[in-house]
Formats: structure tokens, C-alpha cells, sequence
């Protein structure tokens, strides 16, 4: 068995950003989201509303690409942040005609954090590597308990443990192969031998052992029927002052 850790210091860095949605929700919300590649949403990282300030009068546009126009937002009001992709954000808004949903520059918006577009295309760059491990059934130290659900589902056991600074423990996905055992038998009449069954054992063939610190995977332990030592890392999820 090959252990891989994480420095503790990346976890302190970036800490979780907010208790996402359960796993079963994650995979449905993955899977009717990503009809489109190139859009990283809201729910993917997190539960929290998102609202962002309209510093200027900004055309909104139907597709991220631009297209046809839909309106344009008012001043001083605010837009609920609905995803993004590298350049442009979509949101849902009020325009000078009436509410609006669609794509607009990041440019034209504000927030409490000074930094929120870099820190949104950390996250949208972040997204995209989870997907894609998502997608292969394959788990990353970084990732959150939730991402680890949705790549890997239920474990098969668990060990937690709950403190004032947070959720800390162990989940064990093990993988088991049923294998019917035989005996050899010699029949008293005939004299010949044949194989009889006997009985059915489930053998481990292989297990995954997951470390986390709230909520954050910090250690990664795989057999080596499993590809042992061939562990990833990712930068775990952003938190922000909204």
C-alpha cells in the first residue's frame, strides 16, 4: 500500500467553501449541467447565493458567445451569479425593461472581494479537472467529501469524528469478488473423480482508503490491485468573503 499526503499548508491556504450538495445530488446536478462543456455553475461548489454588484449599464447578451441582445442591467443593482466560463458570466438580473438571465462581462460587475474574478477562474479551472476525475471514477487528495461521493459513491466504511474545528476521519472503499471454492470428489460406485462445489467466498481485490480534514481529502491510501501510487492532487475548494 502506497500513502500519498497533502501539505497541511494547502489545506489551511484554501478551505472549504461551503458544505456542497449530497452526492447523489452532485452526479444529478453534474449531469444535467455539463450539457455544456465550457459552463462551470454556481452549484457545482457550492450552496451559498452569490450576488454581484452592476457597476455600469451593461448589454446582456443570450449566449456566451454574445449573439442576440436581452437588455441592459441597471446601475447599483444587483445580479445572482449563475456560472461562468473563462471570459464571461451568466447571471439573473434586472434590466431597464424587466428581470433578465444571461451572459455579461466581468468587467461591468463589482463584490466585497476585490479579487473575485481571479478567484472565480481558480475555481472555474478547479472545476473542470474535478469533472473530468468525476467522469473516470477517480478521486484526487484536494477533492471535497462530496466530489469523493460522487466519483467513487457510498463507502463501505466509515470513520469519523467531529471537533469544535470540524469533521475529521477515514473512509474505506473496498471492492470484493465473489470465488466458488471446489473439492474433489471420487464416486464409491464408479471409482471416477470429478469436482464437486463446495462453498462461495467474497475475496478482497482491491481497497481505497481516503483521509480528510474538514471535510477536505488530505491522504489517499490504494492497493495495489488498484494502481497504487498513482495519486492525484488538486487545489481544494476557494472560500471567499461574499
Amino acid at each position: 500500500m502506497k500513502v500519498i499526503s497533502v501539505p497541511a499548508a494547502l489545506v489551511l491556504l484554501l478551505p472549504l467553501l461551503a458544505s456542497g450538495p449530497a452526492a447523489a445530488d452532485l452526479r444529478e446536478k453534474s449531469s444535467l449541467l455539463n450539457d455544456d462543456p465550457g459552463v462551470v455553475y454556481t452549484e457545482e461548489f457550492t450552496d451559498k447565493k452569490i450576488e454581484l454588484l452592476v457597476l455600469k449599464p451593461a448589454p446582456v447578451f443570450a449566449t456566451k458567445k454574445g449573439g442576440r441582445k436581452l437588455g441592459v442591467l441597471k446601475v447599483d443593482t444587483k445580479v445572482t451569479f449563475i456560472g461562468m466560463t473563462e471570459k464571461v458570466y451568466k447571471i439573473r438580473g434586472t434590466a431597464v425593461h424587466g428581470g433578465v438571465s444571461g451572459w455579461v462581462s466581468p468587467k461591468v460587475l463589482g463584490s466585497k472581494d476585490k479579487d473575485f474574478v481571479e478567484n472565480f477562474k481558480k475555481v472555474y479551472e478547479r472545476q473542470k479537472v474535478v469533472r473530468d476525475l468525476i467522469a473516470k471514477h477517480e478521486i484526487a487528495i484536494g477533492m471535497s467529501m462530496e466530489e469523493v461521493s460522487a466519483a467513487l459513491g457510498r463507502p463501505t466504511k466509515t470513520k469519523v469524528r467531529q471537533t469544535v474545528k470540524g469533521k475529521t476521519g477515514v473512509w474505506e472503499f473496498i471492492q470484493y469478488e465473489e470465488q466458488d471454492h471446489y473439492q474433489t470428489v471420487r464416486d464409491s460406485l464408479t471409482g471416477r473423480v470429478f469436482r464437486q462445489y463446495s462453498h462461495t467466498t467474497r475475496e478482497e481485490i482491491g481497497k481505497v482508503v481516503v483521509e480528510f480534514e474538514n471535510e477536505v481529502v488530505t491522504a489517499i491510501e490504494e492497493s495495489e490491485n488498484n494502481g497504487g501510487g498513482k495519486v492525484k492532487i488538486v487545489t481544494p475548494p476557494l472560500i471567499f468573503g461574499w
